[in-house]
């Protein structure tokens, strides 16, 4: 079976085309304000794909902050280049969620768009993400689609990401708590769904 990596990394020269519109960046322009991030904050932003998220991200931090924008979709990242690499605090690189190689406590918030549903081993990942978190660090999950919405729409798509889904909240509760996470909010209704929680 094709893997989600090569499926991605195909899509990639159609993504922005298909997904990057007025609606999403106008509903992105209200929402990544609501991640809960500030001004000089280091973020890890996984799955980055072509970029999506990294103005808003970058209004959010200012000059004085960084963003690390990582996918493990080698045609994502190449589009990603193209657009921000340019900027000089922005570093974009290909690497797995799974298996990151950065030291523990290298980040002040990680966030995770229209991603968890694609990663292999999700539990992995949390942990992952905990682990380069600094203490008080804040992790954010998020998708401009509900959980129901999310799975409705993988239906229709390849089968290579066909059963990608969220896990249900009592499911991703238990998940965060396991990798370490604390003080988890989960917000999943149409149009939106925003799951935060803290490293202690």
């Amino acid at each position: 079976m094709r893997s989600r990596q090569a499926f991605f990394s195909h899509a990639a020269k159609n993504w922005d085309k298909e997904y990057d519109n007025p609606n999403l960046r106008d509903f992105l322009e209200r929402f990544v304000p609501t991640f809960g991030f500030s001004a000089g904050q280091h973020v890890l932003d996984v799955g980055t794909g072509t970029g999506i998220l990294i103005p808003f991200l970058r209004k959010v931090v200012g000059s004085k902050g960084h963003i690390t924008a990582i996918d493990y979709a080698p045609g994502m990242v190449g589009i990603c280049k193209t657009k921000y690499a340019h900027l000089p605090n922005i570093s974009i690189m290909v690497a797995d969620a799974e298996n990151l190689q950065f030291p523990a406590a290298s980040f002040d918030a990680v966030t995770c768009f229209g991603v968890l549903p694609h990663l292999n081993n999700k539990e992995t990942a949390l942990n992952q993400f905990c682990r380069v978190l600094k203490s008080k660090g804040r992790l954010v999950i998020a998708h401009a689609l509900s959980s129901a919405e999310i799975r409705s729409h993988h239906q229709n798509a390849p089968s290579v990401v066909a059963d990608d889904v969220l896990p249900n909240e009592t499911e991703m509760q238990e998940s965060l708590k396991q990798a370490g996470f604390i003080e988890i909010q989960i917000v999943d209704k149409p149009g939106s769904y925003l799951c935060t929680s803290t490293k202690p």
